[in-house]
Parts: C-alpha cells; structure tokens; sequence
C-alpha cells in the first residue's frame, strides 16, 4: 500500500474562513500549506457562511469528535417575509409575507427555540436519504420529508433589530444544529416567514477568534516556519475532557494500546480523560479503578 506524502506534523490551525468557500477546500488550502499528510474539520460551514473554523491535522484528527461535540456560538440575521428554497439568501424565493413582527412578539417566540428542541434539517442540507445527500436530491427537484433530530440551544437572544425585515441574533447550541433551519422555523412560527441572510461562527468548543488565521495568511505563510508557529497543539482539542498524567510505565503500556497508571485525581470510574508523559499527550480513554484504558491511541514522533 503506498504510503501518503506529507509531513508528520500534528495539531490545530483555527481558521476564520471566508464566505464562498466550501469547509473542504479550507481543509485542502491547510493540509496543502502544511505540507501535512492528513488533516480535517470540526463542524462544517455552509459555503455562504464564515467565523470559526477549526482544522486538525495529523494525530489531531483522532480528537475532532470532542471538538465536535462542544457547544458552538453563531450570530446570525433573519430577513423576515421571505422564504426560500434553501431557507438562506443564495436560494430561490418561494413564499413571502406582508406580516412583520413586533420586537415583543420575536422575542415571546424565542423561548420555544430554547432548551431540547427537534428540528428538521434544511432540503438543501448533507443529511444521508436513502444513501444519498439530500441537497442533491432537492436540487433534482425532490421534495424530502426529512426526519425531525434533537437540538440542544443554550441560549437564544435577539441582539439587534436593524429594520422591520431583519433581527439579528445570537444561539449557542450543541452538535448538530442548522442555524438555517431556527431562521425557517422562527418565520412560520411568528407567521412571517423568514431565512438566514448572513451567518458568522463566533467559536467552537474551545477556539475562537483569537486563535484564528485568514485564508489570506495561510495563503502568504503556505510552506514556511511562519504558518507551523500558529498551530495550537493537539491537546487543545481535548478542553473539554480531564487531563490525567501518567507514569514511565503506564505510558508505554497506554501507547502499546494496554491500560495504563495514571496518578490519582477527581475523576470518576467510567469518566472520559486523557493521558499525558511529560507534558505530551499519550491517549484518550475511560478511567477505571486507577487505570486509563485508551480508546484512542496518539502516536507522536519523540520531540
């Protein structure tokens, strides 16, 4: 089996991606920048969409789920009295409304939007039917009927009311959660109809603006030193899970695959954690009785 050209080099490039561009040519312009063998995004952005994008690359991929799963910031406008066929501007009109909510009104609506909530993905969205995406279904001109998922929101809030046709807001929410879909639904429920007209990530999980490089700076850094200085290491994926430090022992053990010592800590049998030797990430695992017993292995050149 041939092997993949690249360099080992492993951790996380935040990227502040652009509007127009797709979450895998971002992967593409990181890894090939990189120079790196392998690489991956936490959390697709629609195209039109722009804000935090987070990119793993190397052993850094083995935690993408952990980022993944973290809560996410969105802000967003809706422009009211119009829906569309992909319930964002980049679709086609197919309903409008002459109704326009008051500011009280929005915000007595928003509290349904808050909390565990089922919501239904766009047509226009990558969900698997029957094997296949249901954009292409829809733009073969389908009608789905697409099954209902479970949200978590942690919060919902009206931040600005520019004009009588546009609310802006700001959602926190868990994986999962199509920001285009709260637009359409928030429409039928004030009887306004509605879409999203722009849409920024503000974070995900523990990256923000802060860590984040424009496509303009990879661009200009793409194949020198410069670019490898704003890699976070891997363990900046892992923030939401407890770090346990290991003995000499136990992480030969835990990098050959086996349970392996970890010093004493808060944690409980059967919590999530990772393990470090020396200041380097060996595994994630469950913790049991003293013992991590790893689900994910890093294997991590010597430094």
């Amino acid at each position: 089996m041939a092997r993949k050209k690249g360099r080992d080099i492993s951790g996380w490039l935040v990227v502040d991606k652009p509007a127009g561009m797709t979450s895998t040519a971002v992967v593409n312009k990181v890894r090939w920048a990189l120079g790196a063998k392998k690489a991956g995004h936490a959390g697709t952005l629609d195209p039109a969409a722009t804000g935090i994008l987070p990119i793993a690359v190397g052993e850094a991929t083995k935690t993408v789920p952990y980022v993944t799963d973290s809560l996410k910031c969105y802000r967003f406008a809706v422009r009211l009295g119009v829906q569309t066929n992909t319930d964002d501007a980049e679709g086609e009109v197919i309903a409008t409304s002459e109704i326009r909510p008051t500011d009280q009104e929005i915000e007595q609506a928003l509290d349904a939007f808050r909390g565990e909530i089922m919501q239904v993905p766009p047509q226009f969205s990558a969900v698997k039917v029957d094997g296949e995406r249901a954009y292409a279904l829809a733009r073969a001109g389908e009608d789905l009927e697409l099954a209902a998922r479970p949200l978590w929101v942690e919060s919902l809030t009206m931040t600005a009311r520019p004009d009588a046709d546009t609310v802006e807001l700001e959602m926190v929410c868990g994986k999962g959660g199509y920001v285009r879909s709260v637009a359409r639904d928030l429409g039928r429920a004030l009887g306004c109809l509605g879409h999203v007209l722009w849409l920024r990530r503000e974070w995900t999980g523990p990256f923000d603006a802060e860590d984040a490089v424009t496509i303009e700076t990879i661009e200009d850094l793409a194949r020198t030193p410069e670019l490898d200085d704003h890699l976070l290491p891997l363990e900046a994926g892992l923030a939401d899970l407890p770090e346990l430090r290991t003995t000499a022992e136990g992480a030969v053990r835990l990098r050959n695959g086996n349970p392996g010592m970890v010093l004493a800590s808060d944690v409980e049998w059967g919590d999530e954690a990772w393990a470090s030797w020396q200041g380097r990430p060996i595994a994630v695992g469950v913790y049991k009785s003293g013992e991590l017993h790893p689900t994910r292995v890093f294997n991590l050149p010597d430094a």
